[in-house]
């Protein structure tokens, strides 16, 4: 298989591959993967994907894994988010606290099928929004 030509660093597309292949390591359920570190990546797939879509409207975002702070961003710069997407923020805790032992509770099956389902909304969400022309 030959892989894709690569893509900029500020191609929203670039942004959203990895957004999407964040998704799909995070729905891949193998043994011995920690659900912690299956919310990490989706987590990452939702971070990538606003960050891709404020990309597309040449919004400036900064370095940050809260996700509170980019669909504030996509609400005063692009569009309003649909409500079920808003509780994508609950998984920026995914992206450091529950990444290191110890530091938080163990995430459970449920939250971890809750995270994945919230995380592929948004990715979808952007993929509709960046097919859209800007």
């Amino acid at each position: 298989m030959t892989p894709p030509p690569p893509l900029q660093p500020d191609d929203p597309k670039a942004w959203l591959r990895r957004a999407q292949s964040n998704l799909a390591y995070a729905r891949h359920e193998v043994e011995g993967v920690l659900y912690e570190d299956r919310c990490f990546n989706a987590q990452q797939a939702v971070e990538k994907s606003l960050k891709a879509l404020l990309l597309h409207h040449r919004v400036t975002f900064p370095f940050t894994h809260d996700i509170a702070v980019l669909l504030t961003l996509v609400e005063t710069h692009v569009k309003p988010v649909p409500q079920p997407l808003r509780s994508s923020a609950a998984l920026t805790d995914y992206a450091v606290s529950t990444r290191y032992p110890g530091v938080a509770e163990p995430v459970t099956r449920a939250e971890y099928l809750q995270a994945v389902d919230v995380a592929a909304a948004v990715v979808a969400w952007v993929s509709e929004q960046l097919a859209k022309p800007s």
